[in-house]
């Protein structure tokens, strides 16, 4: 049985699986960069151990630095959370045969599926439904050519061994398919060390929807219900919700049956997540298999009342998944990811120090971070700083839950996307559920149209949680707190 485990990630995710580790008595190592080693997960972990560098190439994606570390601190298994290894087939292998388990699925299903040409042959030979697309990739600037003009402009571009919108460019006109290949080509390189691409056929205006689904290692499959994923900012998901307002029982339960399909075609065997476009019809198409925890799993959970991170380690330590337990999805949950980037000036990133951090509670609030007072905020890693999930019994009421605690989270030092999330989240596309993958791609100024008397209250109200006293200082522009903070907010 597991009983210490390595975290091969940092910062969120990295809290979110030692808060189960805990619950579960099992013990905990966080690995570190340089510029890491006061993290919150560092200090929250059982044990901490330092990999050096401040680049993810040269820690997080340090493939034999991480399992040396692993076997030095008497850890029996690695978990990879999101992004950096999780998906990684050759590092899923070499876990295991350093005699370490790897949690998550085992590493052929993963390379099966991890590949977004293989997968796609996979799927078509297991009748689920796919976009149509080139069914193997030559890599001949011809092929996507011939492709593009017998399918019809716009199409697709996308890295074949990764995802979260990196080496993804969407092609107009014939003119613009040879640079954005070669830009493709250069991110997915980048990202995921692989320059395979492929094309497919663009959807106008899908809607994103996922599937929570199970496997264990005795061929026993179940699914939790939907994520509503369509809110996204250049490819990547922003505000989750769970159930979809899209879906009605019957189109639910054939893209679950399709979803436990394709997982079990790759002989799938712990918890992952598969990913579909629904069009404007209600057809779906099978897009991707995410072979490990998902950035957005607290709302599967929320309507569940179930834990996945536990679930993956029960897999791993060999246990059967309950079957005759009847999964049932109550209520509705939001998420919002907060990132340290300026929602109202294209989602620039911001670094720097959390110099107050503030966080929401109450009944039906779930805050899921990485950061405290005094974290600093680098360039080198994705900029996602917490995760903040609203239940409630209704969808309108989730809704006004997330909106109230947005504006009592206080996040000063940084930038960060929640000023933009509101705006979301009042506007009529979110309240009607009339949301679609470039939604905020095509109504952006109107998303970012800044109403100067609301801005200004904002920034009262967060400097107004402050509690600090300027009778201590001598130097009066040190008394005025944060205030000097908000001085050019919405600038």
């Amino acid at each position: 049985m597991i009983k210490r485990i390595l975290i091969a990630n940092r910062s969120e995710i990295a809290c979110r699986i030692i808060k189960t580790c805990k619950k579960m008595g099992i013990e905990t190592v966080a690995v570190y960069s340089d510029i890491d080693s006061e993290s919150l997960h560092t200090k929250l972990a059982d044990y901490k151990y330092c990999i050096g560098g401040t680049s993810a190439k040269e820690s997080y994606l340090n493939m034999d630095l991480i399992i040396e570390a692993a076997q030095e601190c008497g850890a029996d298994s690695i978990h990879p959370g999101y992004g950096f290894l999780s998906e990684n087939p050759e590092f899923n292998k070499k876990v295991i045969e350093s005699g370490l388990t790897f949690i998550g699925p085992n590493f052929e299903s993963m390379a099966l599926l991890g590949s977004k040409t293989a997968s796609r042959e996979l799927m078509i030979k297991n009748n689920v439904p796919v976009v149509p697309g080139l069914k193997s990739n030559s890599g001949a600037l011809e092929d996507y050519i011939n492709f593009a003009n017998s399918a019809g402009y716009p199409v697709l571009i996308k890295a074949a061994a990764g995802g979260g919108g990196k080496g993804m460019r969407i092609v107009r006109q014939e003119g613009e398919l040879e640079e954005s290949i070669a830009t493709a080509k250069r991110e997915s390189m980048s990202a995921f060390g692989s320059e395979e691409v492929f094309i497919e056929k663009y959807i106008e205006e899908p809607r994103h929807i996922e599937f929570q689904v199970a496997g264990d290692k005795f061929g026993n499959y179940i699914h939790l219900f939907e994520r509503e994923c369509s809110l996204q900012r250049r490819h990547q998901k922003i505000i989750e919700e769970s159930p979809s307002t899209a879906l009605d029982d019957e189109l639910r339960e054939r893209m679950a049956n399709a979803a436990i399909n394709a997982v079990q075609s790759a002989g799938y065997d712990n918890i992952g997540t598969v990913e579909f476009l629904l069009d404007k019809n209600n057809n779906f198409y099978f897009l991707e298999v995410n072979a490990r925890i998902q950035v957005e799993h607290p709302i599967t959970e929320e309507v569940t009342n179930t834990d996945l991170v536990e679930m993956q380690i029960n897999i791993s330590n060999g246990l059967k998944l309950d079957t005759a337990k009847i999964y049932t999805q109550n209520g509705w949950a939001i998420e919002c990811r907060i990132y340290a980037e300026d929602g109202f000036n294209n989602f620039l990133p911001s670094s720097g120090k959390i110099l107050y951090l503030q966080t929401p509670e109450g009944d039906g609030i779930r805050y899921d971070s990485g950061i405290e007072t005094g974290s600093n905020i680098s360039v080198f890693y994705d900029p996602i700083l917490a995760k903040l999930i609203a239940y409630a019994n209704t969808r309108e009421d989730a809704r006004l839950k997330i909106i109230d605690a947005l504006k009592n989270n206080v996040i000063l030092g940084v930038r960060t996307s929640i000023p933009f999330m509101i705006k979301l989240l009042e506007s009529d596309e979110f309240i009607k559920g009339n949301t679609y993958t470039n939604l905020i791609e095509q109504k952006y100024n109107e998303f970012t149209k800044y109403d100067d008397e609301s801005t200004l209250h904002y920034a009262i109200a967060a400097a107004s949680n402050i509690n600090r006293s300027a009778d201590s200082y001598t130097e009066p522009w040190l008394g005025l707190g944060k205030w000097e903070i908000l001085s050019n907010f919405g600038e």
